[in-house]
């Protein structure tokens, strides 16, 4: 029973930093529905109104977020884009959750953190490397210029043989 026990913990653990790691990139998202959602039940919508309008609100902040990194042009737009909307809120929520895990076994403040702070660096890090590794840079347009590039032509007579 002890084996089980500290397999299962230790699976849990590991799926629980997955689980952070995985989600840091809509940590902003997150932030924003739960103040939306929360500020709309205190204001009276009720459980259903204020979940229904934090939902909403998280998902058009991650369609704004996508949208606006998609259609800007200049790199140095990009970044900050990419900086405001995952990587300052990842780090934040990386800061928080470690600090909090650390204050079960860590005795020391000045631990607690320099761990905290570590962990906010790997998963801001971690949230800026999942935001750029499918990103492609786009060619500059060059005055103009249009490319030929040659395309296959298919014939009703090439079908037929």
């Amino acid at each position: 029973m002890l084996a089980l026990g500290l397999a299962l913990n230790t699976l849990g653990i590991g799926l629980f930093c997955w689980l952070i790691f995985a989600l840091a990139v809509y940590a902003l998202p997150f932030f924003v529905a739960v103040t939306v959602g929360m500020s709309a039940f205190r204001d009276g919508a009720g459980v259903f109104g204020a979940l229904l309008i934090g939902i909403v609100s998280g998902a058009l902040t991650l369609a704004a977020g996508q949208l606006t990194l998609a259609v800007s042009q200049s790199l140095t737009l990009r970044v900050a884009i990419a900086t405001v909307f995952a990587v300052v809120p990842a780090a934040i929520a990386g800061y928080h959750v470690v600090f909090a895990l650390s204050q079960i076994e860590v005795a020391s403040l000045v631990w607690r953190e320099a761990f905290a702070c570590v962990g906010a660096l790997c998963i801001g890090g971690t949230a800026w490397a999942r935001l750029t590794f499918f990103a492609r840079t786009r060619p500059s347009d060059s005055a103009g210029v249009v490319e030929n590039t040659p395309r296959p032509v298919l014939t009703a007579a090439k079908h037929e043989q």
